[in-house]
């Protein structure tokens, strides 16, 4: 009886999250509400608080589900036998790519800000690590004598270099690059910050914020 028990529970769960999955998806994190998950679950509204403790939590589990979405775009096997400044060049138009088809889900990653009541759970955070991770192998074939501490830095530097300009691409801002030349600037932006290898060319400043978003 029990085990019949949770695996409705699990089925609700599943059930809420590709609900709001979806509803994010089409109408963007900020117009999301409990209610309108519920009906397109086909459950009661208290329902959704007898699998999630509030909406914020229901929202890290589909921030959860887009970030081993994008893992598994940016960590394609076809990839990993190129050299370290190609596969630096991947990561970065795979990334581009994720959030141009998946924007209102790549956005959700970045303004979802759980209640200082109910903060993100490490589980949730140490998600996030991959993506200084893939950054920082190819780092470390291009600057093999770079301490592993820097090279986290780093990793966090290019990661905040190409996001940044993605985003504010992406939102439309006045000093944001046309669509039609993202790809290409993005490109050449890699390109630059790989040949300079004894990180002469950028400052771990960059990489600053996002460090402190996720760190």
């Amino acid at each position: 009886m029990a085990g019949r028990r949770e695996e409705k529970r699990e089925d609700l769960k599943a059930r809420l999250i590709e609900a709001a999955r979806e509803r994010i998806a089409k109408d963007g994190l900020a117009n999301l509400r409990a209610r309108d998950i519920t009906q397109d679950a086909g459950c009661a509204l208290g329902g959704l608080y007898t699998v999630f403790s509030d909406l914020a939590e229901l929202v890290i589990h589909v921030n959860s589900a887009t970030l081993k979405a994008l893992e598994a775009r940016l960590t394609l096997p076809e990839t990993r036998d190129r050299p370290p400044t190609d596969r630096l060049r991947n990561l970065a138009q795979g990334y581009l790519s994720f959030a141009v088809e998946h924007r209102n889900l790549w956005k959700a990653l970045f303004e979802h800000f759980p209640p200082e009541s109910s903060p993100t759970p490490q589980w949730h955070l140490n998600e996030h690590l991959f993506l200084m991770d893939v950054i920082a192998e190819p780092l470390a074939e291009l600057q093999p004598d770079m301490p592993p501490e820097d090279r986290a830095i780093r990793a966090r530097t290019l990661f905040g270099a190409v996001h940044g300009v993605v985003s504010i691409s992406l939102e439309g801002r006045f000093v944001g690059l046309p669509l039609e030349r993202l790809a290409r600037e993005v490109d050449e932006l890699v390109q630059t910050i790989a040949a300079g290898a004894d990180g002469a060319v950028f400052g771990g400043h960059v990489g600053l914020q996002f460090g402190q978003r996720f760190g």
